[in-house]
């Protein structure tokens, strides 16, 4: 090599790289003939590369001397003397630069120019021969105007809206300034990306190329729509597959960027064999397999009916659709002044039952047997009103009964005069009375009414006149003292047999103290006799309580005794846990209550459990719910190991320190003591030698802090870091330990980022575009008359700012007192000091000097003479990451986990060294999964491109901790909250809710008024419609807006115009008694017999004096034992003499055993249409040996 191996990187340039010269081409030097020189050593003509000579100069006492390097001497002698150079010149418009000293030749010094100045042809003067030569100038920087435009792209501004663009583009920009351009989509970069401004102009800005994209990748079994050889961006191709084949994922692809996006699959779309549903069956024999498209129909087996669907469809190898086929069942008829029997809780089909109308209704159907059918009850049992019969007048009588009996019974809307007998009243309170024919009968319902009157009262006040009273009323009643009404009562009512009670008193009813047994209690009162009704208290002894946990209660003297005995049972209260915990809220429990408890963490029970349970018994608690702290005890130790201090048992945070009497220490030098044990393991004595280690291994995402050394021995310690944007996690130091290194630590990436940057009180920040990720920094700084107290510099750690400074006013800031630290040998002789000023103190028996510093008040760092002590290896937690360690941790260094999959962190992520213990321990616990996610109304979980039939697996699976869902609302609505929800700890977070849009005005029709008419309607506010006269509404009159639409309105329709009976149906008839006369807009129902299929809308309506289209009755099929015997044919899934079959239903045939298909032959699956079935046929098969 000639020259030096190093090369160093000044100022954006490398240092001269050396030459590599083959060994055997290297040149010699000859002997230099330099004027002045007095002798050479060794007196040669030729030198070989790398051999120095010395030389004299003339009149000089001291040697010189040269090398030959490769045919040239270094440095080239010289007996010349060399002149020294005067101070440095001040260039113009450079710092100042103030000095006497002299510099020898050769000696360079650089400048620095002024702001809004520049250095030109060179930043260094040299001194030669005695003068400054090379003078750099500083000359005034010339800024930029707005940047080039470039075609198909624009300059690079992340985090800077489209409203601010143009000012930031059309600033001045400073000399020196870079700025990136980005492209279009579609095209690309085609030289560097930037353009820099010099001296007032841009350099030669980039330019922006097109993409284009080659042929579209080919698939099996499908073909492109359109090839060509080039493709534009932005330009798209279809693909279609050969039949039998279906596409698997999006059939059209696009041009983007020069490349194609993913292209679909073709896979095969037959499907395999039929799925199996409960209860239904397939219309047609079962094949090995299924052309994608294909659909299969089912029916339902008998006494089971469709409930949606009757089809499943193959698509793409995957049956879509599901086949449900419910029971046939009935609930228990609802019939309005009706019964029935038998009466059951649920009835299935073709259950019969059997009805009857109250007294005034009259059955609306033929019969009064009705059957359970898929359509509910046929016929449907109802009972209608009767017409008014002769009233049957309780206590009274018509007015000439006998002359008006035979006109009854008579239609609504008649009235009779009527009397009451001696005693009774009208309803009127009048002699005469009217009794009216309504659709409810007879009105009033009680006629006649009882009169009664208040007169004497036997053994108590009686009014001074008598006074009536009405069937119902009640009157007030004072009985004499010892006396009182039956049961208590202080009124009286008037019924239709007059007094109730009677107006008489009898004497009171009294308990006796002497009734009351009282075990474990005691009465709390002094008297013997109890009036009815008065209540005595109790009081129970200590360690009893009333049955509702009360210590006292009451008994009631009633009109058959006591309410009831007094009862004291055996209790226990609430016990005081120790260092434990329960879910158990109760203040009190009862004999035999149990209560389970768990110990605090690090804790146990004396039977070493850290689960309990304790028993109320008689004497109080079974057991104290206390738990005991843990403890270590000293495993069997590695010879020649000494541990200091030496005990039986070690508490928890205890600590051992070890030391070998012999050989070198493997391991630790201290461990502590958990409540899962010692950590880290036990040290060994090693009496053989210890070995060196290898280069300190490569941390993914992260790198060796400080220089790397050649070798490595026993205990040497390598501190990592990790990149930007990932956190560390697990010990940060890892060491040599005969011959290997302890755990690598791990660099996780934080994913998370910080917010707005947060405001300074009187400062500002120097501004960077956002995201600000993990690690990134802020400089703050303050205004000019306030001072910074803290970091100027904030960092973005794990999604959070780091602590702000604080700008405090200059003149405000507060002073220091002298401190008074025990065991300070050395105090500062002042009492106080300013802020920013330091102080320098000893501590007694040390020599060493320590610093703190005057900042805002408080001293930093706290002066102290107390040694801090250094804490043992970090531990292992349980379920972590495995950290072998055996490095120590100063006074408050910390150490981050990383749990192990399916572990979450508790508490806190990093464990803190503090005085010599490790404190704040993480814990890992077991992450917990949740469920199905909550429901919300108008809403459902988004789940894009999962279809409906696989939507509910979805939801219903298990979803881990830590995952987030979102919500989408149904049109109409919008969402107010966040969209999602997270599973946390198996409790999902509260879910957003969906809240209808409002509508405006609600749609208007002819002849039609709105009730109360705004610009807009809150979701859910309704609105009336009613119409003009000579006008009937259709439909119903109140609207409700929802989810931003009005439901549909109604219309008002020509009114003029009654129609008569509705038009009868064949096998049906109407649900409700017949008129003679409808009014516009009436309707009436229509229901078919049993087993008959009504077909059309069962609702018509009056219009214009006309009934609108009356629905069918089609008639069922009865499917006879003797038709199937013909036929040699018998029901494949059900066998009976006879089968009734609504009309529509699916009925489905197969051969008798021994009998084959005739063909052709109508198909083995058919249908029941009004009445009318084919019947297939099978014969026996030909015998080969007939004939």
């Amino acid at each position: 090599m000639i020259g030096h191996m190093s090369v160093s990187c000044m100022r954006g340039r490398w240092t001269q790289l050396p030459q590599c010269v083959a060994t055997d081409q290297l040149e010699k030097c000859k002997a230099p003939k330099v004027t002045g020189v007095n002798g050479i050593q060794p007196n040669k003509k030729e030198f070989n590369h790398n051999f120095s000579m010395s030389y004299k100069c003339r009149g000089k006492k001291e040697h010189k001397h040269s090398t030959c390097i490769n045919g040239r001497w270094d440095p080239e002698p010289n007996c010349r003397e060399k002149e020294s150079c005067p101070p440095p010149p001040q260039i113009p418009n450079a710092q100042v630069m103030k000095t006497t000293v002299k510099y020898q030749d050769g000696e360079k010094v650089s400048v620095l120019c002024q702001d809004n100045y520049i250095i030109q042809d060179t930043e260094e003067m040299v001194c030669r021969d005695g003068r400054w030569q090379s003078l750099p100038r500083c000359i005034v920087k010339i800024p930029c105007s707005q940047p080039p435009e470039i075609d198909h792209g624009s300059i690079k501004l992340p985090g800077v809206s489209e409203e601010r663009r143009d000012r930031v583009e059309s600033r001045i920009h400073e000399h020196g300034t870079t700025l990136s351009y980005v492209c279009e989509d579609g095209f690309r970069m085609a030289e560097e990306h930037g353009v820099t401004c010099n001296m007032g102009k841009w350099s030669v800005p980039p330019r922006c190329v097109e993409l284009r994209c080659g042929p579209p990748p080919s698939i099996r079994h499908g073909i492109v729509s359109h090839e060509l050889d080039s493709y534009q961006h932005g330009e798209e191709v279809t693909y279609n597959c050969a039949e039998g084949f279906g596409i698997d994922g999006p059939a059209l692809i696009k041009c983007v960027g020069g490349k194609w996006s993913q292209p679909p699959t073709c896979m095969v779309t037959d499907c395999d064999n039929l799925p199996r549903f409960e209860n239904a069956i397939p219309q047609e024999e079962e094949k090995y397999s299924y052309r994608s498209g294909e659909q299969v129909t089912f029916t339902c087996a008998p006494s089971y009916h469709m409930n949606g669907s009757n089809i499943v469809t193959c698509v793409n190898r995957e049956w879509i659709g599901e086949v449900v086929c419910k029971e046939t069942t009935c609930k228990p008829p609802y019939i309005p002044n009706g019964f029935y029997s038998p009466q059951r809780i649920k009835h299935r089909a073709d259950d019969e039952i059997t009805y009857g109308c109250k007294e005034g209704f009259y059955p609306a159907t033929q019969e009064t047997v009705v059957k359970c059918t898929s359509t509910g009850w046929i016929p449907a049992p109802r009972c209608g009103l009767k017409p008014c019969d002769f009233p049957q007048i309780k206590n009274g009588r018509l007015h000439n009964e006998e002359r008006y009996r035979p006109y009854f019974p008579v239609p609504v809307g008649k009235r009779f005069h009527y009397l009451c007998n001696s005693g009774f009243v009208t309803a009127s309170r009048r002699y005469w009375g009217f009794i009216h024919c309504t659709a409810r009968g007879w009105r009033p319902a009680v006629p006649c009414v009882r009169q009664c009157v208040f007169h004497k009262v036997e053994n108590g006040e009686s009014p001074y006149r008598q006074i009536p009273y009405s069937q119902g009323e009640s009157a007030k009643v004072k009985c004499y003292p010892g006396y009182s009404l039956p049961n208590g009562q202080d009124t009286v009512t008037c019924t239709e047999n007059g007094w109730s009670p009677q107006l008489k008193c009898i004497r009171v009813k009294t308990c006796s103290k002497n009734d009351i047994e009282i075990e474990n209690g005691f009465l709390s009162e002094s008297d013997h006799t109890y009036a009815l009704n008065r209540k005595t208290h109790y009081r129970c002894k200590q360690g009893y309580v009333t049955a509702n946990g009360e210590t006292s209660g009451t008994i009631t003297c009633l009109q058959n005794g006591w309410s009831a005995q007094p009862s004291c049972i055996k209790s226990c209260d609430r016990p005081i846990f120790e260092n434990a915990g329960t879910k158990n809220n109760s203040t009190w429990f009862k004999l035999n209550d149990e209560i389970d408890y768990e110990c605090h963490i690090g804790y146990d029970n004396k039977y070493k459990h850290t689960k309990g349970s304790i028993t109320c018994t008689y004497d109080g608690w079974s057991d104290i719910p206390s738990c005991y702290e843990r403890e270590c005890s000293i495993p069997l130790l590695s010879p020649h190991l000494f541990v200091n201090p030496r005990n039986d048992k070690y508490k928890v945070g205890d600590l051992l320190k070890f030391s070998c009497q012999q050989g070198h220490r493997v391991g630790p030098d201290s461990v502590q003591c958990y409540h899962f044990g010692w950590s880290p393991s036990f040290p060994i004595c090693k009496v053989d030698k210890v070995g060196p280690c290898d280069q300190p291994p490569e941390l993914l995402n992260g790198e060796v802090k400080g220089t790397k050394k050649e070798e490595y021995s026993h205990d040497d310690v390598v501190d990592y870091v990790c990149n930007p944007r990932y956190l560390l996690k697990g010990p940060n130091k890892i060491q040599c330990v005969d011959g290997k290194w302890t755990t690598l630590p791990i660099c996780v990436e934080e994913k998370r980022t910080c917010g707005d940057i947060p405001e300074l009180e009187h400062g500002s920040v120097h501004f960077s575009i956002p995201p600000y990720n993990h690690g990134d920094s802020l400089e703050f700084t303050c205004l000019e008359t306030f001072t910074m107290i803290g970091s100027g510099s904030v960092s973005c750690i794990s999604g959070r700012w780091t602590q702000l400074p604080k700008c405090v006013a200059t003149d405000q800031l507060e002073k220091c007192k002298a401190p008074k630290v025990t065991g300070m040998d050395r105090i500062p002789n002042k009492k106080e000091f300013h802020h920013n000023v330091s102080m320098v103190y000893k501590c007694r028996g040390k020599k060493a000097h320590k610093h703190s510093t005057c900042i805002n008040g408080r001293w930093d760092p706290e002066p102290t003479c107390r040694e801090e002590e250094s804490c043992p290896p970090p531990p292992q937690i349980p379920n972590a990451q495995v950290m072998q360690t055996t490095v120590k941790y100063q006074d408050g260094e910390k150490v981050s986990i990383l749990c192990q999959d399916n572990y979450r962190t508790q508490d806190t992520e990093e464990m803190v060294c503090r005085d010599g213990r490790w404190q704040s321990l993480p814990r890992c616990i077991v992450k917990i999964p949740c469920s199905q996610p909550p429901e919300i109304d108008h809403g459902s979980i988004k789940l894009p491109g999962v279809s409906e039939e696989r939507r509910d697996r979805v939801e219903s699976r298990i979803h881990e901790h830590g995952a987030t869902l979102s919500y989408v609302c149904e049109e109409g609505f919008r969402m107010i909250e966040e969209h999602g929800v997270t599973c946390n700890m198996g409790k999902w977070s509260a879910p957003p809710h969906c809240v209808g849009l409002p509508c405006g005005p609600p749609p208007s029709n002819n002849h039609d008024i709105v009730s109360h008419e705004l610009d807009s309607y809150q979701h859910g506010e309704e609105v009336a419609y009613s119409c003009a006269e000579g006008f009937g509404i259709d439909g119903p009159a109140l609207i409700k807006c929802e989810g931003g639409k009005w439901i549909q309105p109604p219309t008002c329709i020509n009114s003029t115009g009654n129609c008569g009976p509705p038009p009868p149906i064949d096998n049906g008839d109407i649900t409700s008694f017949p008129l003679p006369v409808y009014a516009p807009l009436s309707s009436v129902e229509y229901q078919c017999q049993s087993l008959y299929q009504l077909q059309g809308n069962k609702k018509i309506t009056c219009r214009n004096g006309e009934w609108s289209e009356p629905p069918k009755c089609l008639r069922a099929c009865v499917i006879l034992e003797e038709i199937m015997e013909r036929h040699n044919i018998t029901l494949r899934w059900k066998e009976s003499q006879k089968l009734y079959s609504s009309s529509g239903d699916d009925v489905e045939f197969k051969c008798k055993s021994g009998y084959k298909q005739i063909k052709p032959s109508p198909p083995f699956h058919t249908k029941c249409f009004d009445g009318h079935i084919n019947y297939p046929s099978c014969s026996k098969p030909r015998s080969w040996f007939s004939g």
